[in-house]
């Protein structure tokens, strides 16, 4: 696992999560992201400053020094996409890093206040309703990275938005729903590539299984077969 240091913005590797204190960024991804290539080649921090991204990641670590979190995690830079293998076990284990963290700070670019929050693409992402689910503490922050609330006291709402029962944004636990209800939950979410629509679902459901980018909606249909496989819930039928 790759984490940002904080305070000098390198990355720094760990053979696992287990006792780190981290805080881990949620939100939408832009046309000009810092890669794992530019922080983990960049000797100069600065030259890296015209690039969209780097502002995002830049507050993202400053919000988690403040909070007194030492190392970050943000998927763009963290996690090594030329290596198949190393993005295969990152997106198996996402679910749990977010769960692991101690804080996930959900960045909402297109909100400037709690009143707009529901409008944000941010709920309309495939990979955002594991972030939303998994982790025990999330911090909303607009656009400028005020912060608006956070998921204890935004229940509510949040259930407006995403049909999402209490229990679950709280505390969420995969036994405790069935197959149909969880898939309801990704309704109309999207994901720029196809397979991502049944990636981004594994957490939900308990299961790893490989990747295969370029398989399209087979992708899909693995992950019911990896359902049914691993559960009795007759429910992924009504699906």
């Amino acid at each position: 696992m790759w984490l940002i240091n904080t305070t000098t913005l390198k990355l720094e590797e760990f053979p696992t999560e287990v006792g780190l204190d981290y805080a881990i960024l949620s939100h939408r991804w832009g046309d000009d992201e810092v890669l794992f290539k530019d922080l983990n080649g960049s000797k100069d921090l600065n030259l890296l400053h015209n690039k969209q991204g780097f502002s995002k990641v830049k507050r993202c670590c400053e919000q988690a020094s403040r909070d007194k979190y030492s190392w970050a995690w943000v998927d763009t830079c963290c996690i090594d996409k030329s290596s198949s293998a190393e993005l295969s076990e990152a997106i198996n284990s996402m679910f749990h890093w977010y769960r692991e963290s101690s804080m996930c700070y959900a960045y909402l670019f297109d909100v400037d206040s709690l009143d707009d929050i529901g409008g944000s693409e941010w709920f309309r992402r495939g990979w955002t309703l594991q972030e939303l689910l998994a982790p025990t503490f999330v911090q909303f922050f607009g656009r400028d990275w005020t912060f608006l609330s956070d998921k204890q006291s935004l229940w509510n709402e949040l259930g407006a938005i995403t049909s999402i029962p209490e229990t679950a944004l709280l505390i969420f636990r995969s036994e405790d729903y069935c197959v149909v209800e969880k898939m309801s939950w990704a309704v109309g979410r999207q994901t720029t590539r196809e397979e991502d629509l049944a990636y981004c679902l594994m957490g939900l459901f308990d299961i790893n299984m490989p990747l295969l980018y370029g398989e399209r909606t087979k992708a899909f249909l693995r992950l019911q077969e990896m359902i049914m496989e691993y559960s009795t819930d007759l429910s992924i039928f009504l699906w």
